[in-house]
């Protein structure tokens, strides 16, 4: 039985393309609440990656995640129509981050400790997993200003002007952050990060 494709979609039925992020911010203030949970599931899970990239530790990370989304949600009619609300969720992610690293700072009295990263990735052959292993040990073990710089560079693909504005420091300071960070990372991986960051 065969099964023919079609070239255009039969007549009444229109393609509807997903809306723009713009689109369901007028939506969600116009009362759709609908509209806010689209948003929600577009970004949920590179939010919860910055949250845990800066904090560590997978409970928490959900929690501050979960705390953004609720500050977003509240003060939806505060942004700036025209902005992207990728660099927006990313800032409120990242200060709620910086006020909970702050808050364990201030009871413990030291930096936060280093956590294994307990995702499991797809199956990978031993030598890519380890390499990968490595890299990931390599990138906790970076200061936190530069772990969060090579997080929303490389890992969630953000350019410098945004991550200046998640993280409120000027462009030269991302670059500086950047470049340094690179350097950690060569001096650490020794000859496979030649590939890696590069």
């Amino acid at each position: 039985m065969g099964v023919a494709l079609l070239a255009e979609p039969p007549a009444g039925f229109e393609t509807v393309a997903a809306p723009t992020d713009d689109d369901l911010i007028a939506l969600a203030l116009a009362g759709r609440g609908d509209a806010f949970g689209m948003l929600v599931e577009r970004y949920e899970r590179a939010v919860y990656h910055l949250a845990y990239r800066t904090l560590r530790e997978g409970e928490e990370a959900k929690d501050a995640a979960q705390e953004a989304w609720i500050k977003a949600y509240r003060a939806l009619a505060s942004f700036r129509p025209g902005a992207k609300f990728a660099t927006w969720i990313f800032t409120i992610c990242y200060r709620v981050c910086c006020d909970r690293l702050a808050k364990r700072k201030r009871f413990t009295g030291d930096e936060p400790p280093d956590f294994a990263d307990p995702s499991d990735g797809p199956e990978r052959s031993y030598e890519a997993a380890e390499e990968a292993a490595r890299l990931r040990a390599a990138i906790e073990a970076l200061p936190e200003k530069y772990r969060i710089v090579i997080t929303l560079f490389h890992l969630q693909g953000k350019q410098y002007e945004e991550i200046a504005d998640v993280l409120g420091l000027p462009l030269g300071t991302v670059k500086t952050h950047l470049f340094r960070a690179k350097d950690l990372l060569r001096a650490a991986l020794g000859p496979t990060a030649q590939r890696r960051t590069t």
